[in-house]
């Protein structure tokens, strides 16, 4: 039986179901380690191996889940600050909600791998949050959730009302832009370009009117394009200006890989960005400058001088 085709949609439910892509990539380990050893078990009769797979792999995150808490981002713990200047000291006891990298894996559907459904399905309850993506993303019907559940399709159903009535205007699919779209495009270009010349005002321009801006470890974060651009003139006064930028996707969102120019040449690399653009401006930009995060997306650390422009 050959389980890797369906690898990279199996880690993509396990990120959705825990909010991490490296957990979702050691389950899905453990998954197919079970799958492998209860082969002689399977009954095609009964399901198909998807099915199967989809049953083992929901009870190894249903067991993974238990007792823990919800991965949130900053904006999901208090209020916004108002300080530009406020301490960037990072909470490292908090299990930080991660980015799902589009490049490791080929997934059909990726609306529901961006940040803000991924971290509103944290906070149901870990059987709720199975039926939601596995009715609702995967597309199962009741009977066979139920099957992967080991309960019936009324409580299925009931689960699934639940688990809509909590999360209504969440991830809305009418309001999902691709990154690839020419609107979204035009406006990360023009971000780019405003970045790397350290021109805020410009920057500012392009958000809206409550734009938010968070940085996962840092607990700390700012709504409104107002302290947004006062934050990003402490950035440039810190770092300096000369920046490069990579062009990539997050989770279906635009991201880019953003690289701090160094003394003597060249780049390091700083941050990830993963944009959320509404209606033409940005609403969300959620920095990420964890290595564990930045490893995940297969960045360069370093890039020489030149590189950037090469590459547009």
């Amino acid at each position: 039986m050959d389980f890797e085709p369906y690898r990279g949609e199996l880690v993509a439910y396990c990120y959705r179901m825990l909010g991490s892509f490296h957990e979702a990539e050691d389950l899905v380990q453990e998954t197919l380690l079970r799958a492998w050893k209860s082969r002689d078990r399977y009954d095609p009769a009964r399901a198909s191996v998807r099915t199967w797979l989809y049953r083992i792999v929901t009870n190894v995150c249903l067991t993974a889940l238990e007792g823990r808490g919800r991965r949130p981002l900053p904006s999901g713990l208090g209020a916004p600050s108002d300080d530009p200047g406020a301490p960037l000291a990072p909470a490292l006891d908090v299990p930080w909600l991660e980015p799902f990298p589009d490049a490791r894996f080929d997934v059909e559907v990726r609306a529901d791998l961006r940040l803000a459904w991924v971290a509103a399905v944290q906070v149901l309850p870990a059987r709720q949050r199975a039926v939601l993506v596995l009715r609702e993303v995967l597309a199962f019907s009741a009977a066979e959730v139920a099957e992967q559940l080991g309960t019936t399709v009324a409580a299925v159903n009931s689960a699934l009302q639940r688990a809509r009535a909590s999360l209504a205007g969440v991830g809305d699919a009418g309001a999902v832009v691709e990154p690839d779209d020419p609107a979204v495009r035009a406006v990360i270009q023009r971000y780019i370009r405003a970045f790397e010349a350290a021109d805020v005002p410009a920057l500012v321009r392009l958000l809206a009117d409550d734009a938010v801006l968070e940085m996962p470890p840092v607990p700390l974060w700012y709504r409104g394009s107002r302290d947004y651009g006062r934050f990003m003139e402490r950035v440039f006064a810190m770092r300096g200006t000369g920046w490069g930028v990579r062009e990539l996707t997050a989770g279906g969102q635009p991201a880019l890989a953003v690289y701090a120019p160094r003394v003597g040449g060249g780049y390091r690399l700083h941050t990830l960005q993963v944009f959320t653009v509404t209606d033409g401006r940005i609403a969300r930009n959620v920095v990420f400058a964890d290595p564990r995060v930045l490893e995940a997306f297969g960045l360069p650390g370093e890039i020489l001088p030149g590189e950037f422009r090469s590459q547009r």
